[in-house]
Formats: structure tokens, sequence, C-alpha cells
């Protein structure tokens, strides 16, 4: 029976091979945070160097004086200053301005499988096939890792020839199909091939339902873990303290057309709950965060110039986040230019220095020690570019 069966019975990929054992302790962890929606980056880091910065937001520019300062040229959202300062000061975070794909379609949802497939512009797209299911497979061979989605479905980055889990986190306790369904479903499959998979598969997705929920039930006394990403994310630090050394997770809401804000407002009030979403993650990863590397991406980001709404629409160039307990932090990495209009992309957007493909394939070599055949299984016609980001 083939996996689409599966996932059309509503199985969804959780029950497929169940692989979910303990996690060597000192073996990587990476997580990937995916923000859909296209965040605006120069909100975020502040070009405060630039005048032409204040001259193209003249309302929801961040204020020099506000900005949290990094070096001469960069400042953070002081709505971050609780959360990831603090790990840029200990010299566990790094940005990467100027990222992003080549691809200039400004559609959230052609961008955003483009960097979720990771394969070449130029080149066919498969769409069974995602890059991080491909690390997996790099990796996996003869290793305990497990990789796991924590959203609805698996996602497009996680799709491939390995099976991959998924965990709804705002669904804990309520699966999709109740233990009658799950049991008639499970007899429906005795005495074949995948008899042992269907039900290993269920037990997996029980056992994780069970496991996380609890948690939620207990976090619900704390009104700050109660909140959103910040919940979510201590969640996810448990699984993948424990046996997750893949993990992914998207968080909406970034499309900023209309009343954006600058150093406070929606904009800010966003930044300022992942912040602490992912503080405490690396929190509750313990020793483990030493690790741990996290990548925040985007699919793309604003024009630089705000619009008439005090908001900002879709762009090109981002600006992605690394951080983790060794992270060679504390600093921008990447190729870098002077911020003013005659830089701009179309003069509109910041443009791709640090395209994502190579960016990744340099994170990835340092991590796992990848060589230059397996970098091309992963990224297909993709060339490394070493930040010296770990």
């Amino acid at each position: 029976m083939k996996r689409r069966h599966l996932l059309e019975l509503g199985l969804g990929a959780a029950t497929l091979p169940a692989r979910l054992w303990a996690a060597s302790p000192d073996a990587p962890r990476l997580l990937v945070v995916f923000l859909r929606g296209a965040y605006d980056a120069a909100n975020f880091l502040v070009p405060v160097s630039s005048s032409f910065y204040y001259e193209a937001r003249p309302n929801i520019a961040v204020a020099r004086t506000a900005a949290l300062p990094l070096d001469a040229d960069w400042g953070l959202a002081p709505a971050v200053a609780d959360s990831l300062q603090p790990l840029w000061l200990k010299g566990q975070a790094a940005f990467v301005p100027f990222a992003g794909t080549h691809d200039t379609t400004r559609s959230h949802f052609e961008t955003q499988d483009h960097i979720e497939l990771g394969l070449a512009e130029d080149g066919a797209r498969d769409f069974r096939s995602g890059f991080m299911n491909r690390l997996a497979g790099v990796l996996g061979a003869g290793s305990r890792l497990e990789a796991m989605a924590f959203t609805d479905q698996v996602p497009l980055i996680l799709r491939g020839n390995l099976p991959v889990a998924n965990q709804a986190l705002r669904d804990l306790g309520k699966p999709a199909l109740s233990a009658s369904q799950a049991q008639a479903i499970a007899g429906m499959y005795a005495g074949t091939r995948l008899a042992g998979t269907v039900s290993g598969g269920f037990e997996v997705r029980d056992e994780i339902s069970r496991e996380m929920a609890g948690e939620m039930e207990a976090a619900s006394r704390n009104a700050i873990a109660a909140k959103g990403f910040a919940l979510e994310a201590r969640r996810v630090a448990r699984l993948m303290r424990e046996r997750v050394t893949l993990g992914f997770i998207d968080v909406g809401g970034w499309d900023t057309h209309v009343g954006e804000g600058g150093a406070a407002g929606q904009l800010a009030t966003k930044l300022g709950e992942l912040g602490r979403g992912l503080a405490l993650f690396a929190d509750e990863m313990g020793p483990q965060w030493s690790n741990t590397v996290v990548v925040v991406v985007s699919e793309f980001g604003r024009t630089f110039r705000e619009n008439g709404n005090r908001g900002t629409d879709h762009g090109h160039g981002s600006a992605y986040w690394v951080l983790g307990g060794g992270v060679k932090g504390g600093r921008i990495a990447g190729e870098q230019v002077e911020v003013k209009a005659a830089t701009l992309f179309q003069n509109r957007d910041y443009p791709v220095l640090n395209e994502y493909r190579a960016v990744f394939a340099g994170l990835f070599r340092r991590m796992y020690g990848l060589n230059d055949a397996q970098l091309a299984t992963v990224f297909p016609g993709a060339s490394a570019r070493d930040l010296g980001l770990v």
C-alpha cells in the first residue's frame, strides 16, 4: 500500500514506521522555524547606519535610539530585548541579512514551495521530495535519527522517501481518528506485511499525544507558557531533547501590509512572542542546547519603502537567524552591502546576496561533516557557502 493511500485514510505520516527512540545525547539537533507570510526583516535587523532607511520609512522605522546595538551598521528590534539579545550577548545568535532565494515571483505559495523543496531554480520541481527529508536520508543510515514536523500535516520540506512523523501541537489529545476507527483500520491490515507498520504507527501517535497533552495541561497553570508559540516551543524542546534530532515548525501571521508598526505595534508584538518562545526553547533544551542549531527563515522579505497603509508589501531579500549553544554568534554573517537606494533590488527590495541553499549547505557541512556528494543529494546543483556559523 502506497504512502498516499495511508494519507487518504487520514492516518498521516505519523502512522508510518515507529522509530521514536531516545536520540544520542551528543547528536546534533536542528530545528527549522519557518515564518510564513514573509516577515519584515528590516524592522527586526535594523540598518541603523542607513539614512535611507529612515527616509523610506517615515512612520514605521525603528528609531536608532530604540534599536538594540549590534554593531556599527545594525541594531535589533527592541521587542526581543529580553529574549534574543541575551543570546546575542552570549555569542549564541548570529544574523544573516540579504538572505533568501532568487525566486522573484513574490508569491507566498510559490516561494515557500521553492525553499522547502531546495531544488535548483532552473530545474523541474519534484513535490515528493523536500530538502529536510533528503537530509534525514543522508544522515539516517545506521543512526538513531528521528525527524518530526510539529505541524498539522507533514510539510513539503519533510516529504520524501523517508517516513516522517508529524504532530499538530494545537490539537493535542484530539486525534484525527478515534480509538475504534484506529482499531478498525489496523484490523484491515492484520496478517499483511503492513500490519506492524500500521499498528506501530498508531502506538507512536497515541504515545506522543498522551505525553504532550499532559504537559500542555500542566503548563496551563503558567500564563506566560500558555501563550502561543512560547507554549509550543517548550513542548518541542522536550521532544527534541530526548528523541527528535531534525525538527520543523512554522509560525504564521507575518504578512504586514497594513499598520505594521515600528518599535511597537503589530510586528513588534509578534517578534516579542516569537523571541520569548525561542528563549524558552533554549532554556528547556538544557545541556542539549550546546548541540542544537535553530534556523529561522521566511519565504522573502518586504518592500524596503513603507506603503500608503503604513505597512510593507511583498519583497525579496530577508534576514535569517541562526541560534544555538554552539553557534559562533555575536556577529552579522554573510555578504553585505551598504543599505541605500542604489543597492535595492529592482529599486524596491533587499537584494539576495546569501542564497539559502548555499547557506544551509555550508551549515550542514559544518554540523554533520557532509561531503560534496552528500550535499549534492540534499541540494542538487548548489555550492556550499561556509559562513562559519558553527
